[in-house]
């Protein structure tokens, strides 16, 4: 239920609505912030959907957790029927369902690769323990040694993404909806 008031013929798409008439440059930049995730990160799509699939669990998010970069973002982050030229499905291999399944059991499962388990465990700790994970040398001991400073950056920004825009739709009663987001357009 939306937690704001939100007219009954927009009842359906209370995200838009609100991107329409409310905090619209701000509501403006997030959506840019959202896609851009999706077009410009550099992480493989198995990294990158790791962590975006584990911060969908701690946020509680349904949508989010039935969202499979490889089949639906593509026709999220389309204008006017165009696929961006470049976004992170293209790089690499989709991950199956198995991944999805195993992601919240990332630490004792064997289908991960050592970058694709530091992602999902960044992941989870920025989003439930920011500063023990920023204090905790042996994980960046752990980090750098696969990950390149530059990479670090794109995940954190993306996890950031992901958590902070996935907490405002839950919070205000907009994440039953919140795929409508990326493609609203603000008020004029």
């Amino acid at each position: 239920m939306a937690q704001i008031t939100v007219p009954n013929a927009q009842a359906d798409d209370p995200y838009g609505y609100a991107s329409r008439t409310h905090a619209t440059t701000i509501m403006a930049a997030a959506g840019e912030f959202s896609k851009a995730v999706y077009r410009d990160s550099g992480l493989s799509l198995r990294e990158f959907e790791g962590a975006r699939m584990r911060t969908a669990q701690i946020n509680g998010c349904m949508i989010c957790r039935d969202f499979r970069a490889a089949r639906d973002a593509a026709g999220i982050f389309s204008v006017g029927g165009e696929t961006p030229a470049r976004m992170v499905t293209d790089n690499g291999p989709a991950p199956d369902e198995a991944f999805y399944e195993h992601v919240a059991r990332w630490r004792t499962s064997s289908l991960f690769s050592e970058r694709e388990r530091l992602a999902i465990e960044f992941a989870e700790r920025f989003a439930e323990q920011p500063k023990v994970l920023s204090a905790d040398a042996r994980f960046w001991t752990r980090m750098h040694a696969v990950y390149a400073d530059g990479e670090i950056v794109d995940l954190a920004h993306c996890v950031a993404a992901w958590i902070g825009l996935g907490r405002v739709a839950h919070v205000l009663g907009f994440d039953t909806v919140c795929m409508n987001f990326a493609t609203s357009e603000p008020a004029q």
